[in-house]
């Protein structure tokens, strides 16, 4: 892949690009699956550093590596100084010395940028608050197999789209030529000025890019309904009661999927709040009298639901971005 040394977020790269980290992830996992041996970063080493804990990227950086034959090390949110006593760039430049890649997962995008500028080996954006680049080619990846294509999907985004996850969908989406929608109140839409670059993409790619308050409207013929937490990790209890408020009705029940229609399939990044098993979920469904928040149990454990595929594909596309650019 020329001319890219890191991963940080999808406007980076061209659909080519983008594609060809799909078609290096699908041929992968299918080695992995046949038992075929791919270790082919034998011998170098990759630091994972995360200011925000994590299951699914946490666990398919370590397992990627591993496939490819490199070691890793975990650097949780009280395992390095990063910020606190050394700065972005230092820490940059001393890991920089003793691996050939670095995974950051935190804060601030800036914060991964500036990571890139100094280390001098490639960076991988594992999440920011702005964009999950990560997590959108396992969901493509997803939707490739299923559908056998990306261009033309509709692909529905509910709930809140102003961070990451609405984010790096309607880039990605605008990228691959989709028929992407948030479907939201006014306020949850992504940041005017993004959306603007994501109609500029869009006018080459021949993707449509759709912004509709009304769930009925936004889900009719859809092939994908995704949702994500309405809220995220690290902020405060407080924002839930709002955020039920406002987003009770964009929450993913058999009606809309009904709406959507037979074809449809159910996408989440996961963590979900689809019933009472976990702490949250249990605590803020009691509070609230809620069975679940974002997507109904039914749903979520329905036969159009793909998110454990999804869950998979982390691992085999975080192989691919590695193997791609720390040949």
């Amino acid at each position: 892949m020329e001319h890219q040394t890191h991963f940080l977020k999808l406007l980076d790269f061209t659909p080519a690009q983008i594609q060809e980290f799909l078609d290096t992830a699908a041929d992968l996992k299918a080695k992995k699956k046949a038992g075929i041996p791919h270790r082919i970063l034998e011998g170098k080493n990759v630091a994972l550093i995360f200011e925000k804990t994590s299951t699914r990227t946490r666990c398919a950086f370590e397992v990627a590596a591993q496939d490819l034959g490199m070691g890793s090390t975990y650097l949780g949110p009280s395992g390095s100084q990063i910020g606190v006593k050394e700065s972005i760039a230092d820490t940059a430049r001393v890991l920089g010395r003793m691996y050939d890649g670095i995974e950051y997962r935190g804060f601030e995008q800036a914060r991964v940028e500036e990571l890139a500028q100094y280390a001098g080996v490639p960076v991988f954006n594992g999440l920011t608050n702005e964009f999950h680049p990560t997590q959108i080619l396992a969901d493509f990846l997803t939707v490739q197999e299923h559908f056998g294509k990306l261009k033309g999907i509709k692909f529905v985004y509910l709930g809140d789209a102003r961070y990451n996850m609405g984010n790096s969908l309607m880039v990605g989406c605008a990228k691959m030529g989709m028929h992407f929608v948030a479907c939201a109140p006014k306020k949850y839409f992504p940041d005017q000025a993004l959306i603007d670059t994501c109609q500029a993409i869009a006018k080459e790619t021949g993707a449509v890019l759709e912004f509709i308050e009304d769930p009925m409207a936004a889900t009719k013929d859809a092939d994908v309904l995704y949702t994500d937490v309405w809220v995220s990790m690290g902020e405060p209890i407080e924002v839930w009661e709002e955020r039920i408020h406002d987003l009770a009705p964009y929450q993913v029940t058999k009606t809309l999927m009904d709406n959507a229609g037979p074809q449809s399939r159910f996408m989440h990044c996961l963590p979900a709040y689809h019933d009472h098993k976990t702490k949250v979920g249990k605590e803020m469904g009691e509070k609230f009298g809620r069975d679940a928040m974002e997507v109904t149990d039914e749903v979520f454990e329905s036969e159009q639901s793909i998110v454990f595929d999804e869950a998979e594909n982390r691992m085999h596309t975080i192989k691919a971005v590695m193997a791609t650019l720390m040949k």
